[in-house]
């Protein structure tokens, strides 16, 4: 979004007519975080609660982030690739599956290679590894998303 902000004082007996242009981000937008780590959870959700993201849930299991997302609908589902139940490969075949809307970007400890073209293949955004995440990093992935 662009806004056009007009000065609205007077400065040395001149007015001011200069047009200051800015470009204003939409806030993020809410998200479901999925890790069988407790701990990381709650790190990971602190760290993009503090970027403006809102936590709608959390899900340690692919087939409570299944339910979480279908019941939630987040804009974005930040989703780890190992998961106890099943992997998220499999989470974000069966969210497409069942219609989903939400950005899925997976995330893992392991190094994006060791996933050769399966992240291609995935109907995901991207990955992003664990120690990477940020805010603004999850935003650029999720692309129109927040």
């Amino acid at each position: 979004m662009v806004a056009r902000v007009f000065p609205l004082g007077r400065s040395c007996a001149r007015e001011q007519t200069g047009t200051v242009i800015a470009t204003l981000q939409a806030p993020p937008g809410t998200l479901v975080v999925v890790d069988d780590h407790a701990r990381f959870r709650e790190a990971v959700s602190e760290r993009l609660a503090a970027a403006g993201w809102r936590i709608v849930g959390e899900a340690a299991t692919g087939a409570a982030a299944i339910d979480l997302v279908a019941r939630l609908t987040p804009d974005v589902v930040l989703l780890d690739v190992v998961l106890p139940d099943m992997d998220g490969f499999a989470v974000a075949d069966r969210l497409a599956a069942a219609g989903s809307m939400s950005a899925v970007v997976l995330t893992s400890g392991h190094a994006r290679d060791d996933f050769a073209g399966r992240i291609q293949a995935a109907p995901v955004r991207g990955f992003l590894p664990k120690e990477m995440i940020s805010g603004p990093a999850l935003a650029t992935l999720a692309g129109d998303q927040p």
